[in-house]
């Protein structure tokens, strides 16, 4: 997993992981709020949850900073095979 967020690109990266862990992903939840829905159980343990929201924090800092809109970013990785 990306280890810091610094540009948009790295915004798209860090999607791009999520994506690939087939996360029905959305900016505004709290990653430890995922629950798989087979098992019932908590998608991510407590370490990978806040290291997840850490970098989802600096998603929106750097896109604030640089204008662009963190769910067109999300929209554009998520939806793309649609």
């Amino acid at each position: 997993m990306i280890q810091e967020v610094k540009t948009v690109e790295d915004v798209r990266t860090f999607f791009n992981e999520l994506q690939a862990e087939r996360l029905n992903f959305q900016p505004d939840d709290d990653f430890a709020d995922y629950v798989n829905y087979k098992t019932n159980e908590q998608t991510y343990t407590e370490q990978e949850a806040a290291e997840r929201n850490r970098l989802l924090t600096q998603s929106f800092e750097v896109c604030e900073r640089l204008g662009e809109d963190i769910y067109d970013v999300c929209i554009e990785i998520f939806m793309k095979d649609f």
